[in-house]
């Protein structure tokens, strides 16, 4: 299985950037055709929240356009972030899986790839942070133990660990304890997939890796010692989980723009590991 992950487009109507200089939506656009072009065709492509910047009409209707254009034909799976607004979202994105499945929030259970997909909506309105509110985590407890067998991806779009940036730190997920507890009992859960803060990140709740994707706009910036919230234009990325015929699941950190290669590795006649191709 062949699983794109992307996060955070903040499309804004077309000549319009976020930030006064982030063209979120030609970078999202650039984002989608690289999505396009992935050989072999991904089983599936996620979009873990923020989708929009300010979540208008107006944006809804120039992400759809481009979701059409480029993603057309592939299993696509949105859920909103706190830059989303969610009955906008459920209105402009009502076309696509599961968005209208709830009658409160988008979260919704994908069931046709050899992993489950449970989608999950973390967002809080009028807020950056993300919390799961008790109905929720009830909801969440449900849908996993209907498949307690089946690896499961659980997508959000905040991540429910700490990343050591206190910015971020202030919004992320601000109940991952009682995730953490919940997902104790479905040891199925193998990944958590999420965005937010415009990085890669690899942690742990548990036992379970939280995997959190970059933006494919602007990154935020790694500042241990002075972090003020401040973005950079860092390569734009996403990542692609692979499961493997052994059934291990390994993610990869792919990045949006071309770069000379591939090349063949051909071994100098000086390598002391033999004549056979260097890695």
């Amino acid at each position: 299985m062949i699983l794109l992950h992307l996060s955070d487009l903040h499309v804004r109507p077309s000549g319009m950037p976020a930030y006064r200089v982030a063209e979120t939506s030609h970078l999202a656009e650039r984002a989608l055709r690289a999505a396009r072009a992935f050989v072999p065709r991904p089983d599936a492509i996620v979009i873990s929240g923020d989708l929009t910047d300010c979540g208008l009409v107006a944006e809804y209707a120039q992400l759809r356009h481009l979701l059409r254009r480029y993603l057309a034909g592939i299993p696509l799976y949105l859920i909103p972030g706190n830059h989303d607004r969610r009955e906008n979202f459920r209105e402009g994105l009502a076309e696509f899986p599961g968005v209208v499945t709830d009658p409160e929030f988008v979260q919704y259970v994908v069931d046709d790839l050899p992993v489950r997909l449970v989608m999950m909506d973390s967002v809080v309105s009028g807020a950056g942070y993300g919390l799961l509110c008790p109905k929720r985590l009830a909801w969440l407890d449900a849908r996993l133990a209907e498949a307690p067998a089946k690896p499961t991806f659980l997508v959000l779009h905040h991540p429910p660990i700490l990343c050591g940036l206190p910015t971020y730190d202030s919004i992320n997920l601000r109940n991952g304890a009682d995730l953490g507890a919940l997902l104790a009992r479905h040891p199925q859960v193998e990944r958590i997939l999420c965005g937010h803060h415009h990085r890669s990140m690899t942690g742990r709740l548990g036992n379970v890796i939280v995997s959190a994707a970059p933006s494919v706009a602007h990154h935020g910036a790694f500042e241990l010692d002075d972090d003020n919230g401040r973005f950079t234009f860092e390569p734009a990325g996403y990542h692609v989980h692979l499961r493997l015929p052994d059934g291990g699941i390994v993610s990869h950190l792919l990045f949006v723009e071309q770069y000379p290669g591939p090349f063949p590795y051909i071994a100098d006649p000086d390598y002391p590991g033999g004549a056979a191709k260097v890695a």
